[in-house]
């Protein structure tokens, strides 16, 4: 009778539990577009063309891409079951580079 009472705990840990290694992921691939995006600056070209083909298909529409001089940003929000939660959970990621000449 125990066991059944504490399946809802286990399910909402294990939720809790994967909700968290998503948004790590996230970070993981922002921290990777953010180079990408940096290091496309620096070869003198443009950074989003470049943020954008380093993220994920499911990434693109959930990416806030921000180019400033030689400082890129990528916001990310990470999948989840409610928005809000998602909203809650996004992760930034900067690179910096001194833009190259075309």
């Amino acid at each position: 009778m125990e066991l059944l009472a504490a399946i809802p705990l286990l399910v909402l840990a294990g939720s809790v539990a994967l909700q968290l290694l998503l948004a790590g992921y996230a970070l993981v691939i922002a921290d990777g577009a953010a180079e990408a995006g940096a290091l496309a600056l620096a070869a003198g070209d443009p950074a989003r063309p470049a943020i954008e083909r380093s993220l994920p298909g499911w990434a693109r529409e959930r990416a806030d891409v921000t180019v400033r001089g030689g400082e890129v940003t990528v916001k990310l929000t990470p999948p989840a079951p409610l928005a809000v939660i998602g909203e809650h959970l996004a992760v930034t990621s900067s690179g910096y580079a001194r833009p190259g000449e075309q």
